[in-house]
């Protein structure tokens, strides 16, 4: 029994408490050691979880709370300003590029060694659709978005073959920062339609590839930006 205790992956989620977060933690509680480290732990008491009080955007990580070899980095944390550029103020793009980019290179430096010393580990990050495609009023996302493929890129290579480094660009999630896009069945069925596959997102669909990207059946994949969109980035039909 011990000896497959000391076989469980510890994973850290930054962020966590609601969507595509919360729902991977659902698939991944019962395999898995699962640190949360988010403001909230409102939606997470019920769960087989090690819950660590934090604010990405002022909180310092501190590295000690969590053990001293990590399989697993989930940056959840993320924006949606869709504006017209004539309207956005530069701070709305430090604040975006903060948020999404900044405060996430901050919390994965303090914890690289960990998933280092691990020597298999990966680690999951989010992008969007609108970086591949381009989309209007998209500006201030993409830009902090297309920062983290770039990023994750290039950490790939620095830290392979012991660090895998993917990110998933979906579209939109019907998740609670998305609430506004999709509040009633008409948003709904609107936004599916623009999709090949009809229909927007759910959380769970992210989360089947957030557990995949941490399991070793993903072992030979690293340094890939993965569009989990219903088809929008890749097929026209119109």
């Amino acid at each position: 029994m011990e000896k497959s205790k000391t076989m469980r992956k510890n994973i850290l989620f930054i962020g966590g408490s609601t969507g595509i977060g919360l729902e991977t933690i659902k698939l991944l509680q019962n395999e898995c050691n699962i640190f949360v480290a988010s403001r909230s732990n409102e939606n997470l008491k019920n769960f087989n979880i090690e819950y660590i009080k934090f604010d990405s955007g002022v909180d310092e990580f501190n590295s000690e709370l969590v053990p001293e070899e990590l399989h697993g980095f989930v940056y959840c944390p993320g924006s949606i300003n869709l504006r017209p550029f004539r309207s956005l103020k530069i701070s709305t793009f430090e604040e975006d590029l903060n948020l999404n980019f900044i405060s996430m290179v901050k919390t994965l430096q303090k914890v690289i060694n960990n998933l280092k010393k691990s020597g298999n580990s990966s680690i999951v990050l989010y992008s969007t659709v609108a970086v591949k495609i381009g989309m209007p009023f998209h500006t201030s996302v993409s830009a902090s978005k297309g920062a983290i493929e770039g990023f994750a890129r290039s950490l790939s290579a620095e830290y392979a073959p012991g660090i895998r480094v993917n990110v998933i660009a979906p579209s939109l999630t019907n998740t609670p920062m998305a609430e506004r896009f999709l509040n009633n069945e008409i948003k709904k069925e609107k936004v599916g339609n623009r999709h090949p596959l009809k229909r927007c997102g759910e959380s769970i669909d992210i989360a089947n590839y957030t557990a995949f990207l941490l399991s070793d059946k993903s072992s030979w994949i690293t340094g890939q930006t993965l569009g989990i969109d219903g088809g929008m980035s890749t097929i026209n039909l119109s």
